[in-house]
């Protein structure tokens, strides 16, 4: 498999330079990570929440995991983590727990922490465990349109 065919439009179609990264099969994003031979923090995964009755997309360096409590404080609901049987049918084009970081395709709000600014580019999923896009975080931004909060703890 590679890269979703949405992801790929959406990135031409907005005339976003980006990059192929394959790698090595990877189930969590600092294995990926490793794979590629690149520091956790440039990895950003995506995690899917709920907070209060809304899926939402977050997107955090990969070592870190969402302060669920800290995150919802700010969101003023709730906030838990999805099961991949409540999200999997929102992302059928990419493989379970490699969807990219754009709530746009799959019409979901996306939060990024702050700290993922700290790169000049970020690595995601690309849909697949195989793949990843490298792209400029202002240009993810951009296309994106997260909202900027603080809620990625370190473990």
């Amino acid at each position: 498999m590679s890269i979703s065919t949405r992801l790929q439009s959406l990135l031409d179609q907005n005339k976003i330079s980006y990059s192929v990264m394959a790698h090595s099969t990877a189930y969590t994003a600092q294995g990926a990570a490793a794979t590629m031979q690149i520091s956790g923090k440039e990895l950003a995964k995506t995690v899917v929440l709920w907070a209060g009755d809304e899926m939402i997309l977050t997107v955090l360096p990969a070592p870190n995991h969402v302060d669920l409590n800290k995150l919802g404080d700010q969101l003023g609901k709730p906030v838990r983590l999805a099961t991949e049987r409540e999200f999997s049918s929102r992302f059928p084009d990419c493989e379970p727990g490699a969807m990219p970081p754009f709530g746009s395709l799959y019409d979901l709000p996306v939060y990024v922490d702050e700290s993922m600014s700290e790169d000049e580019a970020i690595v995601f999923n690309a849909g697949t465990h195989n793949d990843a896009i490298r792209v400029r975080y202002e240009d993810f931004v951009r296309l994106a349109k997260p909202k900027i909060f603080s809620f990625a703890q370190k473990t």
